[in-house]
C-alpha cells in the first residue's frame, strides 16, 4: 500500500519540479489542548497520552497523523519518499506530509483535527449518515473513537476491536472491546465497517479494503482514503 502511496505522491513532486527544491517538511507532536481543544470528555485516546498527532507543514498547508510513535522530524519531501515504511513513526511523519502536500495541491480537506466540542457533533452525524445511506447495518468499529462508540452503541448492534490493552476486555457503553485477534471474525459478522484512520500508520489499512462497505474516519486517513479511493468520513476536520 506505501508504495502505491509514494508513486501517486512522487508523481505529484516531479509535476511540480518539487524534487529539485530543498523543500523542508517538518512533524511535531502537539499537545492535546493543541490538537483537540478542551472537550468535556476526558476519555479520549489522545488526553490518554497513548497516542499523539504528529503535524506536517507543507507550504502553508498542514496534515495530522495519530501515531504511538511520536517525536520530530526535519528532512525534504524525497527524504519521506525514500524511506523504508518499517514503523509507525516512519509511517507517521509519510502520511502527515501526505496529507499536507495534497492540501496545499487543493485535493483534499479536513486534515487538520478538529477541537472542543465537535468529536460529539460528528458522532451525531455519522449516525445519520449511516442510517440514511445503509440502513440499520451491523458495525464494526475499529479503534475506539467514544463518542462514536456511544451514539453507534444506542442506534445498531456494534462491535468494537481496539489496540489499547487498557480498553481491551473492558465494557464500553455496554459493548465489549475485543482485541484485534477477534478482527477477521468481526468482519465477517458486520455489514459495514467504521475505521479509524489510524490504520494508515500502523500498517493495517489494507485489511479493510474491498471485503465489506467502509468508512475510514478521521484526518490521519485524508490523503491515503484519496489516493485509494476509499470512502472517509470527518465532517469537522479543518
Amino acid at each position: 500500500m506505501y508504495e502505491i502511496l509514494k508513486e501517486k505522491l512522487r508523481t505529484f513532486v516531479n509535476e511540480h519540479n518539487w524534487s529539485a527544491e530543498e523543500i523542508t517538511v517538518t512533524a511535531q507532536t502537539l499537545s492535546p489542548e493543541e490538537a483537540i481543544g478542551n472537550p468535556e470528555e476526558d476519555d479520549y485516546p489522545i488526553l490518554k497520552g497513548r497516542e499523539q498527532i504528529m503535524e506536517a507543514r507543507f507550504r502553508g498547508a498542514r496534515g495530522h497523523a495519530f501515531t504511538d510513535m511520536f517525536g520530530n522530524y526535519r528532512g525534504t519531501i524525497n527524504e519521506i519518499l525514500g524511506m523504508e515504511m518499517k514503523n509507525n513513526f516512519r509511517r507517521a511523519v509519510f502520511v502527515a506530509t501526505l496529507n499536507a502536500v495534497l492540501r496545499h495541491l487543493g485535493m483534499v480537506e479536513g486534515t487538520v483535527h478538529c477541537k472542543d466540542r465537535a468529536p460529539q457533533e460528528c458522532s451525531k452525524i455519522l449516525v445519520e449518515k449511516i442510517r440514511s445511506e445503509f440502513g440499520n447495518p451491523r458495525i464494526f468499529l475499529v479503534g475506539f473513537q467514544p463518542r462514536m462508540a456511544e451514539a453507534l452503541a444506542q442506534r445498531f448492534l456494534l462491535r468494537i476491536t481496539d489496540l489499547d490493552e487498557t480498553n481491551i476486555g473492558t465494557q464500553k457503553f455496554g459493548v465489549n472491546i475485543q482485541p484485534p485477534g477477534e478482527v477477521q471474525q468481526n468482519i465477517e459478522w458486520c455489514d459495514l465497517m467504521v475505521v479509524t484512520g489510524s490504520t494508515a500508520v500502523n500498517n493495517t489499512m489494507q485489511e479493510f479494503i474491498g471485503k465489506k462497505p467502509v468508512l475510514f474516519y478521521g484526518v490521519t486517513v485524508a490523503g491515503p482514503a484519496y489516493l485509494l479511493g476509499s470512502n472517509r468520513f470527518c465532517p469537522f476536520g479543518s
